[in-house]
């Protein structure tokens, strides 16, 4: 090992999970971090920080910010294919994502900890929370946010628009959920709302992992720590596989400038990669032994369980003619995006008090969109390795609607839900009238099921496949993120989320991010030599 290249802790990726933890951990001066982005810092780039580009950035996936990939043929979707790709750059998927701040709900974190502990529960997840906010909005719980931490959230518009007051108030009516002001409150997570929180600074630029914990304040443009803070941040610098000794990760295997270099570790290799970390695990030798071996790879653990589970939320969509007169977002304000929304129960009945519906408002001049988001999908995928090759693409195979539960769920979204906010919207405003799916289409099975297929969307919330669980009950990582089977190396990022959130995924990828770092922090701290009497 060379001394020059050996630091205390090495962290891939800076999404939400790896800059709080790359932050967190050198907040103690002694400690040293190495963080590897495969991606450039372009905070700067309009199309980054202006907020205004977010819907457009997620639909056109400019190459200069993304990785550049395709998942394999979806069956039950007459074989079309989908993106698999995030962010390549700092803040990873958090600086090219919708912005939309969900936290999951204390249902989903109950589950969190019953199969992990206390760790996990509801309690603690939303102290968590607090001590990542800086909250700029409207609740009627103010002790459900925090107002002192790195993450600006921004609750907007100030000032919703009549277009949203109509779509929320037909929301209402359709459901008998009242009109809430705050989702993110604990005493209130379902229901329509008018106004969204948003990973926004209070002027509407965007907010990431990198400009909240890769600040001016936490290290330089190029990725050098400030004020002796011993932080070091290599970008455009593609990890290609950990390094063991045994079965001790000890370093990580890059490249960098068309080089291939090595960099070491004292204690942990942190891999906080997104929808890369299971490639990662799977090419140094942690994975399926059968797929390993086939692909030439000296099997270091052989858990069948990595690239296992995906879950993905399901979107579709219903759209609707508007009143030319109503305008979707606020002139002065377009950094709102979003026209109004709704978290709402199955409408089957069951699970009265778990969300298992996201509705959005996208807004245009001529036309009203509704994104419908099914929560709880019964539907896994896998992910796996093609060869040993670092640089060939994962066969990522979502499974959309592989379990015919979820084409049923979500019929029942148009048959109830979509279908009585329509009637509702034409009784406040008769402008505004259901286009696409007509009543007819979700009235007659056979066409509905077929317009859910044609209509279907990707989403970017990959969760799951990295288990956080017992290695007998499908984990690849224990309830601190430690990989199973090997010492000194973690994973976290929302790959180990156990349970499917019911929300957007990064608020649960920032909460898994921190809440190791605390952990990998008070493990340090215990283990620092104390001060005899009269040390400074």
């Amino acid at each position: 090992m060379e001394k020059k290249s050996t630091y205390d802790y090495i962290v891939v990726g800076t999404g939400p999970a790896g800059a709080v933890i790359a932050k967190t951990l050198t907040d103690d001066m002694r400690t040293s971090v190495l963080v590897l982005e495969s991606g450039g810092n372009q905070d700067k780039d309009k199309p980054i920080k202006d907020s205004t580009f977010a819907l457009e950035l997620e639909e056109m996936f400019f190459p200069n910010y993304f990785w550049q990939g395709e998942g394999i043929p979806q069956e039950e979707l007459d074989e079309r294919a989908f993106e698999w790709t995030t962010g390549r750059l700092s803040g990873g998927g958090s600086s090219i994502n919708g912005e939309q701040y969900v936290r999951p709900t204390s249902a989903v974190l109950r589950k969190w900890e019953r199969l992990l502990g206390p760790l996990w529960s509801p309690d603690k997840a939303i102290r968590r929370f607090k001590a990542l906010e800086n909250y700029n909005g409207e609740t009627t719980n103010i002790h459900a946010h925090g107002y002192r931490g790195r993450i600006n959230i921004r609750q907007a518009p100030e000032t919703p628009t009549p277009m949203a007051h109509k779509l929320t108030t037909a929301i209402e009516r359709a459901t008998g959920y009242r009109t809430i002001l705050d989702y993110n409150d604990p005493n209130t997570p379902m229901g329509p709302f008018t106004r969204w929180q948003l990973y926004q600074q209070p002027d509407g630029d965007r907010e990431s992992s990198s400009t909240a914990f890769l600040s001016r304040d936490i290290m330089t443009a190029t990725g050098r720590g400030v004020n002796n803070r011993k932080l070091t941040v290599k970008f455009r610098t593609t990890v290609l596989r950990i390094l063991f000794s045994g079965k001790r990760a000890i370093g990580v295997e890059y490249l960098k400038d068309g080089k291939c270099c090595y960099a070491y570790s004292r204690k942990k290799v942190i891999i906080s990669a997104g929808i890369n970390s299971p490639q990662l695990l799977m090419l140094s030798g942690i994975g399926p032994a059968k797929m390993l071996k086939k692909a030439g790879i000296p099997v270091i653990f052989n858990n069948p369980n990595v690239g296992q589970r995906l879950k993905n939320h399901t979107l579709n969509f219903a759209v609707f003619a508007t009143n030319s007169q109503d305008h979707p977002l606020p002139p002065l304000d377009p950094n709102a995006l979003y026209t109004g929304g709704a978290f709402l129960p199955d409408p089957s009945g069951t699970d009265p008090d778990e969300r298992a519906v996201q509705l959005i408002g996208i807004g245009s001049e001529e036309e009203l969109t509704i994104a419908i988001l099914y929560l709880r999908p019964k539907s896994n995928g896998t992910i796996r390795i093609q060869s040993k090759d670092p640089l060939n693409i994962v066969l990522a195979d979502e499974g959309f609607l592989s379990n015919p539960d979820d084409m049923e769920a979500v019929k029942r979204i148009y048959r109830t839900y979509i279908k009585d906010i329509a009637i509702e919207l034409e009784q406040i405003d008769s402008s505004y009238r259901l286009v696409s799916p007509t009543f007819d289409i979700i009235d007659d099975d056979d066409r509905l099921e077929e317009f859910i297929k044609e209509n279907f969307d990707h989403n970017h919330h990959q969760q799951g496949f990295l288990r956080m669980a017992p290695l007998s009950e499908g984990g690849v990582v224990n309830r601190k993120g430690k990989v199973h089977g090997v010492q000194d190396l973690i994973v976290a990022d929302a790959s180990l989320v156990p349970y499917t959130v019911d929300g957007n995924t990064s608020s649960a990828a920032y909460l898994i991010g921190y809440t190791i770092a605390k952990q990998l922090s008070k493990r340090t701290k215990k283990k620092r030599p104390q001060p005899e009497s009269g040390e400074e």
